[in-house]
């Protein structure tokens, strides 16, 4: 121990020695108020706002399903654990149909969707006695979307998407003037999400009419980032993603419209594109019913607070009157109605 720091200690305890015994008593008596106030205050703080100091709250969530609820669902979990530290809510991305397995067999508790369970997942969840309840969240439209650089692809029908999607058109419509006469005569390539994502189901139902009908010669990806980068490298490149996706990605590509309309919160909120969807969550009964966090979280998500994710992440809200009624299905799930 060197000179200076032994100064420093006996300074200490000539200084200590020196105070009268009362006031170490007084001392620990103001230390002890204080003590009190600071609990006092952070108990009011944390009772404002996330409660998460006074949340008893826990356990885990399995989430899985559409890339395109995805965000919705992302944000409203990371809300839901600040309020609620002890839960764990896991949100996975295996595409519409990839989560509807893992729900139909009992996996996930809930599952995120970009279109209706068809019958043949709801067949395999009353296999595996999964009862399900289904809300409709959002809505969401579809951007055909281009190089930034290509300016011939403006416009097109649905017609014309179905001449460039439609299964007869493999190894058949390869160049773009067989689409249009007015368009060049350079090679068509084609980019979009794989077979098992509802946002294929919903475009090849309503471009081709029948869900799953498509040509197969195109660059497909799950990840939308994959999709993108395609799409930026070719001038002569087009594709097809959720809305919002193309709205953070303004500044790499453009954008189709289809039959005059291009995509945008009021063409999708009011129907007038016509590649507008709805989004949806899809809750087991039993999960709801037996695992209180897993029925916290559904109540949240479509509170004012986590409803609100929606238009955040850049979709669009359903209307009042049907996210009453949304409610109400929850509601009277919960209860066992």
């Amino acid at each position: 121990m060197n000179q200076k720091k032994l100064e420093r200690n006996r300074l200490s305890l000539v200084t200590a020695s020196t105070i009268p015994l009362r006031w170490f008593s007084l001392l620990g008596i103001i230390a002890v108020l204080v003590m009190a106030t600071v609990a006092c205050g952070g108990d009011s703080a944390s009772s404002s706002g996330s409660d998460s100091a006074s949340s008893n709250l826990s356990g885990g969530i399995a989430i899985d399903g559409s890339s395109t609820v995805y965000p919705i669902t992302e944000a409203v979990a990371e809300e839901f654990q600040i309020a609620h530290p002890d839960t764990r809510v896991t949100v996975g991305v295996s595409g519409t149909g990839g989560g509807f397995t893992k729900f139909c067999t009992g996996e996930t508790d809930i599952s995120d969707a970009s279109r209706p369970i068809k019958d043949k997942e709801v067949a395999m969840c009353a296999e595996n006695n999964i009862k399900f309840i289904e809300l409709r969240v959002g809505l969401d439209g579809l951007a055909v979307v281009k190089n930034k650089a290509n300016n011939y692809l403006d416009d097109l029908t649905m017609e014309q998407l179905a001449i460039v999607w439609g299964p007869d058109s493999e190894e058949v419509i390869m160049k773009w003037n067989q689409v249009d006469a007015s368009f060049p005569a350079e090679d068509i390539d084609l980019y979009g999400p794989g077979t098992d994502s509802g946002t294929f189901d919903f475009f090849t139902e309503e471009v081709n009419g029948e869900g799953g009908a498509s040509r197969g010669d195109y660059t497909p990806s799950e990840d939308d980032n994959v999709l993108v980068t395609g799409l930026a490298g070719n001038k002569h490149s087009m594709g097809y993603f959720g809305f919002a996706y193309y709205a953070e990605n303004m500044d790499k590509l453009g954008v189709v419209k289809i039959d005059g309309v291009a995509p945008s919160n009021e063409t999708v909120g009011d129907g007038s594109y016509p590649l507008s969807r709805p989004l949806y969550i899809y809750v087991s009964v039993k999960s709801l019913q037996e695992q209180e966090q897993v029925r916290e979280f559904v109540n949240y998500y479509l509170s004012d607070e986590g409803i609100a994710m929606v238009t955040e992440v850049g979709y669009s809200n359903v209307p009042a009157d049907e996210l009453a009624g949304t409610r109400a299905t929850l509601a009277s799930a919960i209860a066992g109605n």
